[in-house]
C-alpha cells in the first residue's frame, strides 16, 4: 500500500453496544499501526465527534491491550441529538480535520451508518462552509476534499442483509442459550410452561435460533407471524409433547412478534393462553439487556478481528470517488458491499413487515433464515404417533472418532426426524465394536428429549476404525439388525471407518446400503465441511482459558506457552490465537525451525525489555514432535535471562468437554436433517449411494463419498484445503508491536 504514512483514520462505535466491539477496535488500532497510519478514537461516538477536544485522541499500540475480552466498548457509545442536525456535522467536520482525519471506520448499526453516509455526502460542502468562515485556510481544505468511510455492523439482533452475522449476535445468543438452558431445568422440576421474550423488534434471528439451539416448542417472530388460529396449533403442539412425555414446554417470542394482522402478540399474551386453554403453571421471563453484556464469544472476537483488519485495508486504498463498503463476513471470509444498498435492504424488511408482505421479509433475510425456519417447523411438528409404514426402515446412529460436543443435539435431531419420516430409529452403543456386538437399541422420541444442551455423547464413542478381519461380523451385524441405512457421526476415524466400509462394498454385500457420515470433531480436520460440530464449543473454552491465564500473568513479567488439541490440524491453535490475542502461534502446517525460535526469543526478550508483561504462545498438539511445548517453555526460560518468567498450560480434554454452545447446537440439527433427507431419498429410489455432509461455502452440500480420496491429506489427517489459513497474516499483523510513526498524536493542519 502507498503513500498512507500520512493517512489518519479515526475509528468510533455509535448506537447500542454490542460484544464485540472492543475486538474491532483493537483491531483497526493494531492493523493501521502495522501499516504505518495514524489512528485516532473518537469518544462517545458522533456526540464525542461533535464535542470535539480530548474526545478525538490517538490511540497506541498498548491503548488497546487486554480489551479483547471486554463487553461493551470502550470507547464509549452515545446517541447523538446534535449530530443529526447540519450544525453539529459542520462542528464535527471542523474537528476532524483538525486532526487530519478524513477516514473513518464506524461500529454501530443501520442508524449510525446512515448518519455517517449523510456526513459523507455533505463533507464537500462542509468543508467549503469552514473555508468561508475562516475556520480553516486553504491549503487545508484541498488535502480533505472528502470524508472516506467504511462500515462494521454492531448489532446483536443479526439484523443487517449483507452480512452473516453481525458483530454482537452470536455472544447474545450464548447468553440466551445459557438462560434458556437453566430455565428448561426448573421448568422440567415443576412440570412447568415458561415464555421466553428475547430482543429483535423487526429480526427474529435470535429468537429463532435460541429456539433451535435451546429445544423449544414454539416460536415467535416478527418476520414470519403464525397462522391465523396459532393459539390453537401452540396449543396442540405443547399438549402431544408433554404426552410423549416431556415434563417442560417453552415458548420463545421475539419483542417484535406479530400475528398475521399485524398485531403485536407480547410475552404475557401467549402465558395468558398456556394457562387459559391448558391450565398449565406458566411464567414469562423477560432477558433484556443480558443480552448486550458480558465477556464477547470467541466466534466474536475472531470475527470483529477479522473486520477489523479489513475495514484498515479498506481505509488505506479508499479514494474521494470510492463508493462506501459496508465490511461484513460471508461464509467464513470478508465480504464487501455496497454500504447504503446493505442499509436500505435492511429497512425494507421492517417496511415489508408493515406492509404485511412477509414473503418479502423472509426472501430479504436470505435462504439460510427460510431454511432454519422450515427445519424448526419441521422438529417443533415432528411427532412420535405417525403412522408407519408396512415395513418401516431401520436406520441406525452411530459414533466414532474422538468426542465432540454437539453429538447429542445431532441425534436427537435425527431420531426425531426419522420417526417423523415413518422409520424405525436404531441407536448404536460403544462405536463400531457396539455394533459388533449387538449393542443396539431402538430410540424413541421421548428417549431423547434433553439431549439438545448435553455435552458428550450418550451413545458412546471410541476411534476404533473396523479391521479387515472385522469386515465380516459388521456385514452380519449389519444383516442381522436389518439395518437398511446408517448414519455416522463423528471425526476422522468414521470418515475413514465409512470409506473402509465402502472400498469393501464387493466382497460384502451387506455394506450395499445408503451411508452418510456427519462431522463431529472438535479438530474441526475433516473434507467437505469448513467447520464441524464441536469445533465452535472447543474454541469457546480454550478462549476461556486463556482469558483466565492471562489475567493470572498480570501480576508478573511472564511468557505463557499454551497448547492446544487439534492433532496435525492448527484450526484450534490459530483461532484461538487469533481470539485470544496470541503474540505467536506454532502450527504444524508451518513447522517449527530452529531459526524461527532464535528470531522469536530475540523479539520476546527485546519486549519484555521494553516494558511487556505478558507474551503469549499458542503450539497446536503436533506442531513439532521436538519442539514440545516443555522444550519451547525451557529454551524461553534459559533465554530470558531473568528478564521474564514462562509458564506452560496444556489445555487437554477440557476442549472436549462442556455443553455445546449455541452454534454447535445449530450446526448439529441442521446437518442431521439433511442426512435423513439424505437416507430416505435414497432408500425411496432403492439407492445404495453413500455420501458425507459439511457446510461448505455457506451451503449444507452432500459430497458422494467416492471423491474423500481426493480431498483428503491421509497421511496428516487433514483437508487438503484449510480456508482459516489464510487468516495467518492478520495473527502477525495484531500481534508485532511496530515502531509508532514520528508525527504520531501531532495535529497536521492549520485550523
Amino acid at each position: 500500500m502507498d503513500s498512507i504514512v500520512q493517512k489518519r483514520i479515526g475509528v468510533l462505535t455509535s448506537g447500542g453496544d454490542a460484544q464485540g466491539m472492543n475486538a474491532a477496535v483493537r483491531a483497526v488500532v493494531r492493523t493501521a499501526l502495522h501499516f504505518g497510519a495514524g489512528i485516532y478514537a473518537v469518544y462517545e461516538g458522533y456526540q464525542g465527534m461533535v464535542e470535539g477536544g480530548d474526545r478525538i485522541r490517538p490511540l497506541s499500540w498498548d491503548d488497546v491491550g487486554s480489551i479483547l475480552h471486554r463487553g461493551g466498548t470502550v470507547i464509549g457509545t452515545a446517541r447523538s441529538a446534535e449530530f443529526r442536525e447540519r450544525t453539529g456535522r459542520l462542528r464535527a467536520a471542523r474537528n476532524l480535520i483538525q486532526h487530519g482525519i478524513d477516514r473513518l471506520v464506524i461500529i454501530g448499526g443501520d442508524g449510525s451508518l446512515t448518519g455517517a453516509d449523510i456526513f459523507r455526502r455533505e463533507w464537500p460542502e462542509l468543508v467549503a462552509d469552514l473555508l468561508k468562515n475562516g475556520e480553516i485556510d486553504g491549503a487545508t481544505a484541498q488535502r480533505h476534499p472528502a470524508l472516506m468511510i467504511a462500515g462494521l455492523v454492531g448489532s446483536i439482533d443479526n439484523d443487517m442483509v449483507g452480512t452473516d452475522m453481525t458483530i454482537g449476535a452470536d455472544s447474545a445468543l450464548l447468553r440466551i442459550i445459557e438462560a434458556i438452558d437453566a430455565i428448561t431445568s426448573t421448568a422440567a422440576s415443576h412440570q412447568r410452561s415458561f415464555v421466553v421474550e428475547v430482543m429483535g423488534r423487526h429480526c427474529g434471528y435470535l429468537a429463532l435460533m435460541s429456539a433451535i439451539a435451546g429445544g423449544t416448542d414454539y416460536v415467535l417472530i416478527p418476520e414470519n407471524p403464525p397462522p391465523d388460529g396459532w393459539e390453537a396449533q401452540m396449543c396442540e403442539l405443547l399438549r402431544n409433547g408433554r404426552a410423549a412425555g416431556r415434563r417442560d414446554s417453552i415458548v420463545v417470542v421475539a419483542e417484535g412478534a406479530i400475528d398475521r394482522e399485524g398485531n403485536p402478540i407480547s410475552a404475557d399474551h401467549v402465558r395468558q393462553v398456556l394457562e387459559e386453554r391448558l391450565g398449565e403453571d406458566t411464567r414469562v421471563t423477560i432477558l433484556g439487556h443480558v443480552q448486550r453484556g458480558g465477556t464477547p464469544s470467541a466466534f466474536d472476537r475472531w470475527m470483529s478481528t477479522l473486520l477489523g483488519y479489513a475495514a484498515v485495508e479498506e481505509m488505506l486504498v479508499a479514494t474521494p470517488e470510492s463508493e462506501p463498503q459496508m465490511i461484513g463476513i460471508r461464509y467464513n471470509r470478508i465480504h464487501r458491499a455496497p454500504l447504503m444498498q446493505c442499509v436500505q435492504q435492511t429497512r425494507s424488511v421492517a417496511e415489508k413487515i408493515t406492509a404485511q408482505d412477509y414473503d418479502g421479509a423472509m426472501a430479504l433475510r436470505g435462504s439460510s433464515f427460510t431454511e432454519m425456519f422450515q427445519m424448526f417447523k419441521r422438529m417443533a411438528e415432528a411427532m412420535p404417533s405417525v403412522a408407519s409404514p408396512a415395513r418401516p426402515r431401520r436406520l441406525a446412529i452411530i459414533h466414532a472418532g474422538g468426542l465432540a460436543p454437539g453429538m447429542n443435539p445431532a441425534v436427537r435431531a435425527a431420531v426425531r426426524l426419522g420417526l417423523d419420516r415413518g422409520h424405525t430409529m436404531l441407536g448404536v452403543r460403544g462405536g463400531f465394536q457396539g455394533l459388533i456386538d449387538a449393542k443396539i437399541e431402538e430410540l424413541t422420541w421421548g428417549g431423547v428429549e434433553g439431549w439438545t444442551a448435553l455435552g458428550g455423547a450418550e451413545l458412546g464413542t471410541n476411534r476404533q476404525i473396523p479391521t479387515l478381519e472385522q469386515f465380516y461380523s459388521v456385514g452380519r451385524a449389519l444383516e442381522t439388525q436389518q439395518i437398511d441405512g446408517l448414519l455416522i457421526v463423528g471425526g476422522w476415524a468414521a470418515y475413514k471407518a465409512i470409506y473402509e466400509l465402502y472400498r469393501e462394498r464387493e466382497r460384502y454385500p451387506a455394506f450395499k446400503i445408503p451411508m452418510i457420515c456427519l462431522p463431529a470433531t472438535i479438530d474441526n480436520n475433516l473434507p467437505g465441511s469448513e467447520l464441524s460440530i464441536g469445533a465452535d464449543t472447543a474454541l469457546n473454552v480454550i478462549v476461556e482459558a486463556l482469558d483466565r491465564i492471562k489475567q493470572s500473568a498480570t501480576a508478573a513479567r511472564r511468557c505463557f506457552v499454551v497448547e492446544t488439541m487439534g492433532r496435525f490440524c492448527g484450526y484450534l491453535a490459530l483461532m484461538s490465537g487469533l481470539a485470544g490475542g496470541a503474540e505467536r502461534v506454532y502450527l504444524h502446517e508451518e513447522g517449527i525451525t530452529l531459526k524461527g525460535l532464535q528470531a522469536d526469543v530475540e523479539s520476546m526478550v527485546e519486549s519484555f525489555r521494553g516494558g511487556r508483561r505478558l507474551y503469549l504462545a499458542i503450539c497446536s498438539e503436533r506442531a513439532n514432535p521436538r519442539y514440545t511445548v516443555d522444550f519451547l517453555s525451557r529454551l524461553f526460560e534459559e533465554e530470558s535471562h531473568g528478564c521474564f518468567d514462562v509458564r506452560q498450560a496444556i489445555l487437554g480434554h477440557i476442549q472436549q468437554g462442556g455443553n455445546p454452545s449455541p452454534f454447535d447446537r445449530i450446526l448439529a440439527t441442521r446437518l442431521a436433517a439433511r442426512c435423513i433427507d439424505f437416507l430416505t431419498r435414497e432408500l425411496e429410489q432403492n439407492s445404495t449411494e453413500s455420501a458425507f455432509i459439511g457446510l461448505f461455502e455457506g451451503k449444507v452440500t452432500i459430497f458422494p463419498l467416492k471423491q474423500m480420496a481426493d480431498m483428503v491429506d491421509w497421511t496428516y489427517r487433514r483437508p487438503q484445503e484449510q480456508w482459516w489459513l489464510a487468516l495467518r497474516p492478520m495473527v502477525q499483523a495484531l500481534a508485532q508491536q511496530p515502531d509508532e510513526p514520528e508525527d504520531s498524536g501531532k495535529p497536521a493542519d492549520s485550523v
